[in-house]
């Protein structure tokens, strides 16, 4: 998770009141930081990454002056719509769609200053923006720039200039080829035909987005008035920025102007929006969740040192504004955890969960704990595979049918789309990888598959499999229905057997299928040769793979 480092003179400022480190140590940690270091003049600080309005020592300030009572309610903000207009050209769809602005004026930026929005771009970069994926944040002086500013794409070849820490000019495509960032970001742009550019009503680059800023516009201590553009796939999340990177700047002492951007198809976006959000608390939802008895105003003086604001709407409801750079709270139990740190987690007093009994593992973590310590005494080793999988390994190289398993919508790899529906397949993939190693080989996984419901489409049941393979010159039949029975034995399963049957990954007339209280549960037998060349082994298989669940159902002895 990001750190940020608070150096006490800097945020003493910022909060308005001497505080020591000491003090600093002990209150932090109650807006939800981690104290990673501390030093005789600064403390770092570790943040979830849903809080990215604790990028800045900024943000950090604003939250605690709020639980220190210091500021409490719902921080203003403003942003009235200044002369700068950013026009998107058409083209920039193929590449990267939206891009968002805005003005921030007035600012007195010392080298610390500085360097704490850097930082704070950095940071949001990777907590909003994805490394750079779903969002990109351009800084610019934009005293050197001329306006409208152009939101356009051109070829590799077609524009030219000097990025930053460079000293000559390169094209866009050489950016991606010579630079340090061209290189590390390159591969976010380099698949279309067309690259994305800000420049300004000159056609003079501002940025070669989401790679590198241009050094026309570097931002230095000089710089009071900033232009701020962020572009990305994602236009709810590229706004999300804007709001949280201009309202860091107001409270540093900018002014912050609305910038209007014009689309090719004839939407104009009024960014950024620093309005606050609603939303509705249930005030009986919150003291039940909380374990406390609070009164309407207590609630909202609890959320209002949390720097929301909330009033009465209906008995029992409270209408909560949310500050604009609050990207977190998306939900009523995201309120509620803001009455809980504005109460005082110090505050709430540990209770006994009103229970007769002490925890205890569930039936079917025994039952996977017995097995594990059966399948080791017999002499196997434990695998644990990923539950995703792909269509060709669970099926194609199976010889199974194609299934219908549950898949993944925007898989980040071919090699993971899908969750898997047997554990046999990930342990032939475990023996295609171990081909060099000393046989015999013996392997077992227990773990869970998932499976569709049968009776409603939208619906999955997971279910706890076992399986096992052995791999060497002879291995048969024999040897792993062998150990077949020497787990049921050990489980106390008494009420199984064997039938012959067919299946594709199995070799015919050496394959059968496990029956429990008559009931199929899975299959034992010789793996298909066919299976073997296609995982590239060059020794027989036999393996088995059934469901633990029906075992517990069973009423056999031992279970």
């Amino acid at each position: 998770m990001p750190v940020i480092t608070l150096h006490r003179d800097r945020f003493c400022r910022l909060l308005g009141r001497e505080m020591s480190i000491e003090e600093l140590e002990e209150w932090l940690p109650w807006i939800a930081l981690d104290i990673e270091d501390v030093g005789p003049d600064y403390i770092k600080v570790e943040y979830n990454p849903n809080r990215v309005d604790f990028s800045s020592p900024v943000g950090i300030a604003r939250a605690l002056k709020g639980l220190l009572g210091l500021e409490v309610g719902l921080p203003k903000y403003e942003a009235p719509l200044g002369p700068v207009e950013v026009i998107v050209q058409p083209g920039v769809e193929r590449v990267r769609p939206y891009v968002v602005g805005a003005v921030v004026r007035g600012l007195e930026l010392g080298e610390q200053e500085l360097q704490e929005l850097i930082e704070m771009q950095e940071d949001l970069h990777w907590g909003i923006g994805r490394d750079r994926r779903k969002a990109a944040i351009g800084l610019h002086d934009l005293s050197a720039v001329k306006t409208p500013i152009y939101y356009a794409a051109f070829r590799p070849d077609e524009k030219s200039f000097v990025p930053l820490d460079a000293e000559e000019e390169m094209t866009l495509g050489e950016v991606l080829e010579k630079h340090e960032k061209g290189r590390v970001y390159g591969h976010l742009v380099s698949f279309s035909d067309v690259y994305p550019v800000v420049m300004d009503a000159e056609g003079r680059v501002m940025s070669f987005p989401p790679v590198i800023n241009s050094e026309l516009t570097r931002v230095s201590t000089e710089t009071k008035d900033l232009f701020i553009d962020i572009t990305g796939p994602d236009l709810r999340a590229i706004r999300a920025a804007l709001r949280v990177l201009t309202t860091a700047l107001a409270d540093m002492g900018g002014r912050v102007e609305a910038v209007r951007v014009r689309y090719p198809d004839g939407t104009v976006l009024t960014t950024p929006d620093l309005r606050p959000r609603e939303a509705v608390l249930r005030v009986k939802d919150a003291n039940k969740l909380i374990g406390l008895q609070l009164s309407e105003q207590e609630v909202v003086e609890c959320l209002r040192r949390c720097r929301l604001d909330a009033e009465p709407i209906g008995p029992g409801l409270l209408k909560v504004l949310v500050p604009p750079y609050r990207t977190d709270i998306m939900h009523e139990v995201d309120l509620v955890e803001e009455v809980a740190i504005g109460y005082g987690y110090f505050r709430l007093e540990p209770r006994r969960p009103p229970s007769p009994r002490s925890g205890q593992p569930h039936p079917a973590v025994e039952l996977a704990d017995r097995v594990r310590l059966i399948m080791v005494g017999m002499g196997f080793t434990e695998v644990m595979n990923f539950i995703l999988t792909n269509e060709r390994v669970h099926y194609e190289l199976m010889r199974l049918p194609p299934g219908r398993p549950v898949k993944l919508a925007n898989p980040v790899s071919a090699e993971y789309s899908m969750l898997r529906e047997l554990l046999l397949p990930g342990l032939m993939a475990n023996l295609a990888v171990n081909v060099r190693e000393r046989y015999p080989q013996k392997l077992f996984e227990v773990g869970d598959v998932v499976l569709r419901a049968e009776e409603v489409e939208t619906r999955t049941r997971r279910e706890l499999h076992l399986a096992a393979v052995i791999a060497h010159s002879r291995a048969g039949y024999a040897e792993v229905k062998g150990c077949l029975d020497a787990l049921m034995k050990a489980l106390g399963v008494r009420d199984w057997s064997v039938r012959a049957a067919e299946h594709p990954s199995f070799l015919p007339g050496r394959v059968a299928e496990i029956l429990v209280a008559g009931r199929s549960v899975g299959v034992v037998g010789e793996v298909h040769p066919e299976v073997l060349v296609n995982f590239g082994l060059e020794n027989p298989v036999a393996a088995l793979e059934l469901g633990l669940r029906p075992l517990m159902r069973t009423g056999n002895k031992g279970m």
